[in-house]
């Protein structure tokens, strides 16, 4: 090993620990990616596979992956490089113990999802999502150790291009569909807008039954409602318009709360990430269901006064 090779050893040792890294990184999030797309559309047994928590779980992998997955081609790309420069690295005792290190993590991770696999298929993971997700491990981790025990003896060069141009396919193709399936950045401020009003509208109701309860009666108006530093409640406003809900009684114990939406959590399909009802905080009583479509919409609420009893007056 000449002198300028020596020179670039601790250089070498830096890009492969970062390569071990940056892989691992890469692997772990694309095979998040991945086993959320069959959560997505293969169902669990009782048809309802959580859209919201996949979504978030896609959005962070496609997040990291969009960053990491870069950083990991540009250098495999160098190292490869560098190795046609300097042939002589291909005997580095160091090198070889980096790539060793490399698999041995792989082996590990590989193990860690089997047996997670494992486990939810006993927990009673349908066969089919739990076939496709041990598929998708065989895959990366077969893919991770073809490539590096081949490139340790510089073997099998095309299957390793063509190891690397199908993952390539692969990761593209996520990306693709995770940014779709995780909808585009004014869809998620849209539906994180309308999550608020709906909160909004809950944390009203409360306080208008609250009112009853003290009062015995409906408050006519929201500026009814006590407020301020002693009770804590400021009547919210929309979070993107700024204006006002609106609020009005029927008849002694009836009252409607209403919102412009821009979201509609009214489809009862099994992709729509509220295939289960929002229910209100009180059960039946009050505003029951707090479904809503795109535009303005109104939720009915009534006090029952069985249960929320107004104080007794003492004569």
């Amino acid at each position: 090993m000449d002198t300028s090779t020596s020179k670039q050893l601790p250089r070498d040792v830096f890009l492969y620990l970062l390569m071990i890294v940056v892989l691992g990184t890469a692997a772990a999030n694309l095979g998040t990616i991945l086993f959320q797309f069959i959560n997505l559309y293969i169902p669990g047994a009782a048809g309802y596979n959580y859209l919201g928590s996949a979504q978030s779980a896609i959005r962070w992998s496609v997040s990291s992956l969009v960053v990491v997955f870069p950083v990991l081609v540009w250098l495999i790309r160098f190292l490869n490089r560098d190795m046609a420069a300097h042939p002589e690295k291909r005997d580095l005792k160091i090198r070889k113990w980096l790539l060793y290190l490399t698999l041995f993590v792989a082996g590990l991770t590989v193990i860690g999802d089997l047996v997670t696999l494992v486990y939810t298929f006993m927990q009673g993971d349908l066969t089919m999502r739990f076939v496709l997700k041990v598929a998708v491990v065989f895959w990366l981790s077969g893919s991770i150790f073809y490539y590096f025990i081949h490139d340790l003896h510089d073997t099998a060069r095309t299957g390793r291009r063509i190891v690397q141009w199908v993952t390539l396919a692969v990761v593209l193709a996520s990306l693709v569909f995770g940014f779709v399936t995780a909808g585009s950045p004014a869809s998620q401020r849209a539906r994180a807008n309308d999550d608020r009003r709906v909160s909004d509208l809950q944390m009203i109701e409360s306080q208008v039954i609250q009112y009853w309860q003290a009062k015995g009666k409906l408050p006519a108006t929201l500026a009814d409602l006590p407020s301020g530093t002693i009770s804590g409640f400021v009547v919210p406003t929309d979070p993107k318009t700024g204006q006002a809900y609106v609020y009005s009684t029927s008849g002694t114990l009836g009252y409607e709360l209403c919102a412009t939406f821009e979201t509609d959590t009214t489809a009862s399909s099994t992709t729509d990430r509220t295939a289960v009802p929002v229910v209100g905080p009180y059960g039946e009583v009050g505003v029951t269901n707090w479904q809503h479509g795109v535009g303005y919409q109104c939720f009915d609420g009534k006090i029952d006064p069985d249960r929320f009893r107004p104080p007794v007056k003492i004569q």
